[in-house]
């Protein structure tokens, strides 16, 4: 096998038994992770589960205490980084130069230079000469170059900052994208045309790995990893993660008595408009929780936000 190309099983990145200590705290915990061509792996996790550390070795920027990293099918190298795109959440922008002038580095620096060199920052449509299969429709959102073109990055707000650190990570048409929470500040119609850029990313062959707190992201991934204190506690699609999950239904005369209830027996609920939802507890744990309260209790399926919180409450208890 080649250096730089994907491995057997076809995978542009892979994580298999890789742990990171750092002194006597274990970031990392034996995790198993792998990239294909053509997908978008979401990663989830609350802070300091792990996600991270995890992106940082994957990219090479930590060494692992255990366990084996793969880039392109061998060990992260900078030749294989040429083949990423990466947006941290520092951005990686450089504050005192314009949306323009970033793209333009980017692309400069990766050998790969795109249409932000050539005609002032805005993208061209379709592929370049030569670009990878990560090349997408359309390689940046040509209104933050245009609009704030005379601008400072640093004088910008945090969404268009993140716009135009998206447009950066893409100007190399890379083959893999690894983004750590790309949407964080961004407004919703901004979220939604940068998830249609993921997609189309994804479409043209490139591997996609990206990292959100927001759980209705969750759907635009075609596979989810799960961590909890470093370690994965689910791996799969968003049903089959939830899969036949259920959850108690609460419907009170008051819902705030019935809260005060549930939270004295140790059951934590959410309300949703009136109704109490009560992922830890069959409904007969319920009702005997809420004693003499008048209130119906049933179960209903449970979402992906409800099994969430069920498969990271252990482990951070």
């Amino acid at each position: 096998m080649m250096a730089g190309q994907p491995g057997a099983g076809g995978a542009l990145a892979e994580c298999v038994a890789v742990s990171r200590r750092f002194g006597g705290f274990t970031a990392v915990d034996g995790v198993d992770l792998a990239i294909s061509p053509g997908e978008v792996v979401g990663l989830l996790g609350a802070n300091g589960a792990g996600k991270t550390t995890l992106i940082r070795m994957l990219l090479g920027l930590l060494p692992a205490s255990a366990g084996q990293v793969r880039l392109f099918g061998g060990p992260p190298s900078r030749q294989a980084r040429r083949r990423l795109g990466y947006v941290p959440q520092g951005l990686g922008l450089y504050d005192d130069l314009t949306p323009a002038e970033n793209l333009a580095f980017t692309a400069a620096v990766f050998g790969r230079p795109g249409r932000a060199a050539a005609d002032g920052g805005t993208a061209g449509a379709g592929r370049t000469a030569g670009a990878g299969p990560g090349a997408p429709a359309q390689a940046a959102p040509p209104e933050a170059v245009r609009r704030y073109g005379r601008e400072l990055v640093g004088d910008l707000p945090l969404g268009v900052q993140r716009r135009v650190a998206f447009a950066a990570a893409l100007q190399h048409h890379p083959d893999l994208l690894i983004l750590d929470e790309p949407t964080s500040g961004v407004d919703p119609l901004a979220r939604a045309r940068l998830w249609e850029t993921i997609a189309a990313t994804a479409a043209a062959g490139a591997g996609v790995l990206v990292t959100t707190h927001y759980l209705d992201e969750a759907g635009e991934c075609g596979r989810l990893v799960i961590m909890a204190d470093g370690r994965v506690v689910a791996e799969g699609s968003a049903a089959e993660i939830t899969g036949g999950r259920r959850v108690s239904v609460v419907e009170a005369e008051s819902w705030a008595a019935a809260l005060d209830a549930l939270e004295a027996a140790g059951l934590p609920a959410a309300l949703a408009g009136r109704r109490l939802r009560v992922p830890s507890a069959s409904p007969a744990q319920v009702a005997r929780a809420l004693g003499a309260l008048p209130a119906r209790v049933s179960d209903a399926p449970a979402t992906l936000e409800e099994r969430f919180f069920e498969l990271t409450r252990p482990a951070a208890r």
